[in-house]
Order: structure tokens, then sequence, then C-alpha cells
């Protein structure tokens, strides 16, 4: 291996290499391609750009010692894929990426006038194109800060856990994916689930999927074997352990022990909010928590799983970037934003161009490494003066994930989101084993949720895909006696 190839900056800018120490000269670093963050959109971003253009030299910018890499790849139809998350020391990178240079560090301003980042240890680099793939927060709720967590990267899962052991009853505030896997597996503990919808889990599902799980709330129930997670896991350790690292995978709370000191209850206050959280000392607990519906809890800790924001508070220091309303940085169609020569993806971003029917942007980690990967062939395309097309990936909104053990895929507009509440549902369910609900309008499919082993993405796919006309199918679509894909081969 190369010895300068992977560098940790220290304050003095002395550089570790992976077996020795050296020094890093004072004329600036130099590189066609910087990438910042080492998320799964920034990894993507740099092994993509790897295979694309191998003989330009690329930089990585990340703040932890460890990155968030893509493993076990499944092709499930033409859009839809499933893959597992692992968090893997940043050096595992250079292996296949030869032209690659991994800078520990954090980035603290940019001049896109001379075309130069700066970072947190004084170190000038310099880019031909530059992508943002800084990711983002979570959106902690206000209140008593020292018993509140948020969950988003592995310190915060540490703490979580470390607290867990010696809970007896906490308050969890959230409705998305993470939340909906802390009521789920969670053991020996009372939670008070607080979400401001009408049903569990509604960032994903409708109100009949979520009844379709409310008997997993029960948590006295057997549960089956979990599943053996084959992944490479590494602690954070040494002067950068710190730093706010990449967002969980979404298997973060596989290995990890979640089990309390109290018995298993889960009560729901539905349609409300925290109000206030307070440190107090009563009754043996230590945090008080008010709800916008007037009910008070006392508990070890809160939860807060509300969503994140984007990291884009980045110093430029000739100009701004454009943000959208939800403050990711704006990007048209090939992920450029308004600067010359910067473009950005994943959670940190907006997409700001004309979104097809069947598509939109959810900070989720099948868009992030879609971003990413399509973020590098722009760039290297931009490098090349050569045509890009926009990525089929963004024709169809699709997601596969796992809530209370079932598979979930999610396709096009699956919870009938663009069409008004001007659309049909047909709807299979059978109990503990399948949900599935087709979303319709004027007898053409437009949205998909399939949750169990359904067999049925790729059908869905193509029917959203291709807009035909199913009126004469009818309730038939759902027949689990006919054959559907026979009629389109």
């Amino acid at each position: 291996m190369e010895q300068s190839r992977l560098i940790y900056l220290s304050e003095n800018t002395t550089t570790k290499t992976t077996s020795q120490k050296t020094c890093i000269s004072s004329e600036k670093l130099a590189a066609t391609y910087i990438v910042v963050g080492g998320g799964i959109a920034g990894v993507s971003c740099v092994e993509s750009i790897s295979f694309l253009d191998p003989d330009e030299p690329i930089i990585l910018i990340t703040a932890s010692p460890l990155v968030k890499c893509v493993a076990n790849i499944i092709n499930l139809s033409k859009v839809l894929t499933q893959f597992d998350v692992k968090e893997q020391k940043a050096e595992y990178l250079l292996a296949n990426n030869p032209s690659l240079k991994i800078i520990q560090d954090e980035l603290i301003s940019i001049n896109s006038t001379n075309k130069e980042v700066k970072t947190a240890s004084g170190l000038m680099l310099q880019y031909n194109k530059l992508c943002i793939c800084t990711g983002a927060s979570p959106k902690v709720i206000p209140g008593e800060t020292e018993n509140i967590i948020g969950i988003r990267d592995t310190d915060s899962v540490k703490d979580f856990q470390s607290r867990i052991k010696n809970a007896r009853k906490i308050v969890l505030v959230g409705n998305g994916g993470i939340a909906t896997e802390i009521v789920h597996k969670v053991e020996n503990v009372e939670i008070i689930w607080v979400i401001k919808d009408k049903h569990i889990s509604a960032t994903f599902i409708d109100p009949g999927a979520a009844e379709f799980f409310q008997e997993k709330l029960k948590k006295n129930q057997v549960e089956s074997e979990p599943q053996i997670v084959k992944r490479l896991k590494y602690s954070v350790s040494g002067e950068n352990a710190n730093h706010p690292g990449a967002a969980l995978g979404p298997d973060w709370h596989s290995n990890i022990d979640l089990i309390g000191k109290s018995d298993s209850k889960v009560t729901i206050e539905y349609t409300s909010e925290v109000k206030s959280v307070s440190k107090v000392s009563e009754e043996g607990w230590c945090t008080c928590v008010e709800l916008t519906n007037g009910k008070r809890f006392l508990c070890d800790f809160v939860v807060s799983a509300t969503g994140v924001i984007p990291n884009s508070g980045i110093h430029l220091e000739d100009k701004k970037f454009q943000l959208n309303n939800d403050l990711g940085i704006s990007v048209n169609w090939l992920m450029e934003t308004n600067v010359e020569d910067i473009y950005a993806s994943g959670d940190v971003c907006g997409a700001s161009w004309e979104l097809a029917d069947h598509w939109f942007q959810m900070r989720l980690w099948t868009q992030a490494r879609q971003m990413g990967m399509y973020a590098a062939k722009c760039m290297v395309a931009a490098t090349k003066n050569e045509e890009v097309l926009q990525d089929f990936c963004f024709e169809l909104f699709s997601h596969v994930t796992k809530f209370f053990g079932f598979k979930v895929v999610l396709l096009g507009l699956f919870n009938g989101q663009k069409l008004d509440n001007n659309y049909e549902i047909l709807l299979r369910v059978t109990k503990d084993l399948e949900y599935v609900k087709l979303i319709l309008k004027n007898g053409r499919m437009q949205g998909a949720v399939l949750i169990g082993e359904t067999d049925l993405e790729e059908m869905c796919e193509n029917l959203i895909l291709n807009q035909l006309d199913l009126t004469d199918f009818g309730e038939d679509l759902l027949n689990p006696d006919i054959d559907i894909d026979d009629y389109f081969d």
C-alpha cells in the first residue's frame, strides 16, 4: 500500500499513515475530485468516480475514522435494490481505489473562486470538482438536553445502549424508521411512544398497515430467533473519536444489547407532541415530560427520533449556497449546486429539478446511495465533456426496509403522495403473513406497499412505470390464484 494514501491529521498537521508517521509538506494538496463526507452518499460517490475515472486523483474528507459502505447488494427489480450497510475503517476504501487519498479532518470553508477548501487542521486543498455529502443531523426536540438522546450515529447508539441497561421507563418521540425499530427491539423497558399522527410509522405506512403491525407491539409474545448479521464491527478510538460520524445503517440495532430492567409495555400517545422536558427528582425519576395533550410522564430519559436537518451550514468565503425550504442545498438534475463545479448529494441536498411523476425525495439510505453514484457520473462527465442522461432510479421511488421483522417494499406514490386524495386502493391482507396495498388512479397503478414475502415487487414496478390501463383486471390484480405476470410477458 502506498504510504501517503491514508492521512490522519492532528492539530499540528502531522500525519499518520497505516504503518508509520510522516509529515505533510506545506504546499497545497490538489485533486481532480474532492468528496466531503464518509456516509453512504460520499463513499458511493468516491467508489463510482474511481470506477469511471480511475486515473484521476480523488480526495475523501471524512470527520470520522469510520465510513459507511454498501455490501450484499441484491437487485430485486430494475429499480429496486436491497443492500446491507457496513461500518468500516476508512482505509478499507484504499484497496480498490488506487487513486484515492483519505483525509480525516473537518471541512471549515470553501473558496469557490480559487477552487480551494480549508480543513480544521489548516490544510488547504484544491479541487476541479467538489461534491458535498455531509449528510444531516438529528432534529432533537428542545428541553433538558442532558436527558434527551438523539439517535443518529454510532456514538449516540453507544450512549443509548449504556442508558437503556438501567432504564425502567423511557419516552420515545418520533414516528419514522428509527422510532419503529426502537419499539420493536427494546426489551424490559416501559415505552411511552409519542407521535403526532393518528397511527404508528406514518412516515412510511398507512393506518391499515399500522393495524397489521399492531400485534407486534405486545412485548410478551415469543419472538423468532434473530438473523445473523454477517458484517464487521469497529469501535472508534483516538483523538478523533468524538467527531460526529455518518448516519446509522438500517440494521443499527443488530447485535446491540437493548435490554432494560423493568417490564415491557408500550403506551402510544397519538396526535400529540412534547411541550417540555425538564430535570426532576420525583418518585425515583430524573426526567419529566409534558405533552401537548395535557399528560405528564416521569421517566429515565427521552429518545428523540423526529427526523433530520441537512448539514448545509458550510461556509463559502465568496458566495452562498441556495437552500431549499427544508434547508437542503438546492441541486439541479445534474446534482449541481448554484456554485460552479460544486455538487451535492445525499441527505444534505434538496432535489430542485422537475421531478418524475412517481419519484420524490426522502432522506433514506436508498436515495443516498443513488444520489452519490449519480453525482459521480455527472462530475466525471463534466470533466471529460461527455453527455450525461439522468439516472433511471429517479423515475420511480423505491425503498426496501424491515419493520417488526417483516420485509417492507415501498414503490412509487405508496401513500398517495401527489394525488390529492383522488385515487382508489386495492388491498389484500393475510394476518401475520402479508399486507399488500396497490394505489390506482384512472385504472393505472401509481404506487404500492408490500409487506412480507409477497414476490410482487417486479410486477408492481413494471405496472407503475408502464402505466398500463388495468381497468379490465379489477380486483383480480390481487387474486393469489391468478398470475398477473403472465399477462405482461
